[in-house]
């Protein structure tokens, strides 16, 4: 079974056992989260298709960690003007095994 569900303004295709990282959420390690806005779900070949959001259906899974990921470095610079300037990030994730999809079906 595969879902396609939203979070943190992006979407994501999971299957039960996968582990993604989303962007970060307020939940502890060990916790279990819950996706409601699910897009799409794939059963046995029949498909469901969301307008916008599949009815009566969820994602759950459970927080792994924390985490930062690899630092991105910002440059900016104007030739001829002296102007430059470098900065880093480092974008806050939340790594989820996904444990069950339940649709409607």
């Amino acid at each position: 079974m595969h879902a396609v569900i939203a979070t943190g303004g992006k979407q994501y295709i999971v299957e039960e056992g996968n582990i993604i990282k989303v962007e970060k959420l307020e939940a502890k390690e060990g916790e279990k989260v819950k996706f409601d806005q699910v897009l799409m779900l794939e059963k046995d070949g029949e498909y469901q298709i969301g307008q916008p959001l599949v009815e009566n259906s969820y994602v759950e899974g459970r927080v792994l960690r924390q985490g930062k990921a690899k630092k991105i470095v910002v440059f900016k610079y104007k030739p001829k003007k002296k102007y430059q300037k470098k900065l880093g990030h480092r974008q806050s994730f939340t790594e989820i095994r996904i444990e069950k999809i339940s649709g409607n079906k």
